[in-house]
């Protein structure tokens, strides 16, 4: 192929009625006039996914994992041909594609499956014949051909790694919001545009809270040197742009504060300090796809220790018996979960090797009345637990405590 291929991804809300379905159509047909081969990848019209689950709900209350990921994979399928419908109306050749037919293959984990390989014959094929390719995000299928979905933000996992799939220049996320910022500027006014930002520092942000871009997609990003463009579906300027290497002008100890409500926290007490122990723990979460985060492991004196850590509240139900069921293999006391929590969370390339950030984020929260019941570090980011009715009010207090509301656009002082 010698033209470029660009990979545009755009969200629920971007596609969330007829009229929005129009205006992306009319944005791809632009790109299409410049001379590019476009791939597009949609979410699930507006508020689809959810009413579906909700209907799901409605018939049992515990709908089975594989027929709940047939029905919720539908949004996906309803959605890309109406826009494949639209391009065709103004004369762009056009090709809606579910994840079977665009090659997306994935694990068996229903409702949380991975990306294990694209095959891209059919898609190479179609644009090769001139067509854009819209495929169905968020969903493709086992090597049984069982249907899957990826979980939240799943579609722009699809998209990087098509993307990665295809050697596209670039990734475009198109969004209901127009950038990456410093912070939710839903709940801070004054937070700040980011023209740029590493892999590293977004792979943080999106970690611990940041709902622009789910961590798969980062990651993949990553690995495979994809360019990123965050920007929005309903203006036309530049967003925000993840990439390897940060212009120097800016960085800054700082980039951003995020935060994710609706965590639980689940303590095992009294567990044996022996090799194996904590395998034999986190093992079966791994198995049922549950993500673990903030480990805590207290300090043996008694031959005993108390290992804590957080996974989603929406996790809790399934976890706790897995949980239980492991610690009373290895001999463990007890085992306490609570829900209710948020992480907050400062990151930032700069901190490395800046001394003093980690004691100005606690002497914050604390001024702020703010407790503090966990805490998680990598090398550039800093996460606190906290209850979630204060999670906001220490998002605005770092914000403004490390000089994030001052910067300006390009991240100068």
């Amino acid at each position: 192929m010698t033209a470029r291929v660009i990979i545009q991804k755009y969200g629920g809300t971007s596609v969330g009625t007829p009229a929005r379905i129009r205006k992306v159509a009319a944005r791809i047909a632009e790109t299409v006039r410049e001379g590019e081969r476009v791939v597009v990848v949609v979410s699930a019209m507006g508020q689809t996914t959810d009413q579906l689950i909700a209907l799901a709900h409605r018939v049992t209350a515990s709908p089975p994992a594989r027929e709940l990921d047939m029905l919720v994979a539908n949004g996906e399928t309803i959605s890309a041909p109406l826009l494949a419908m639209c391009l065709a109306a103004l004369g762009v050749p056009a090709i809606s594609l579910t994840g079977l037919q665009a090659g997306v293959r994935t694990s068996g984990h229903h409702s949380k499956a991975r990306i294990r390989a694209v095959e891209t014959d059919r898609l190479r094929a179609e644009l090769e014949a001139g067509r854009v390719c819209v495929v169905a995000g968020f969903q493709g299928v086992t090597e049984d051909l069982e249907i899957t979905t990826l979980g939240r933000g799943g579609s722009d996992t699809t998209a990087v790694a098509l993307a990665a799939a295809l050697n596209a220049s670039v990734c475009e996320i198109y969004t209901d919001v127009d950038a990456i910022y410093s912070a939710d500027p839903r709940v801070v006014k004054r937070a700040r545009r980011i023209e740029h930002i590493s892999y590293e520092e977004m792979l943080e942000m999106a970690a611990v809270g940041a709902r622009v871009l789910h961590p798969r997609a980062v990651e993949i990003g990553q690995l495979y040197s994809i360019p990123i463009h965050v920007r929005s579906s309903f203006k036309k300027r530049p967003g925000t742009m993840i990439v390897a290497e940060l212009p120097m002008e800016e960085r800054s100890r700082v980039r951003g504060v995020a935060h994710e409500t609706d965590i639980a926290k689940v303590t095992i007490v009294g567990v044996p300090d022996r090799p194996g122990v904590a395998a034999t723990i986190f093992e079966p979460l791994g198995e049922a796809a549950i993500s673990v985060d903030v480990i805590v492991q207290s300090v043996s004196e008694t031959r005993e220790t108390d290992i804590t850590f957080t996974i989603a509240e929406s996790d809790l139900k399934q976890a706790v018996p897995l949980v239980r069921r492991a610690a009373e293999t290895v001999g463990a006391k007890d085992v306490k979960a609570s829900g209710g929590l948020a992480k907050l969370s400062i990151v930032g390339t700069g901190m490395l090797g800046t001394p003093g950030v980690a004691g100005r984020m606690f002497r914050t929260l604390a001024e702020g009345g703010i407790n503090i019941e966990g805490i998680s570090t990598s090398e550039i980011r800093i996460t606190c637990l906290v209850s979630n009715a204060q999670a906001e009010a220490g998002v605005r207090a770092l914000h403004t405590a490390f000089e994030l509301d001052s910067l300006i656009t390009r991240g100068k002082r």
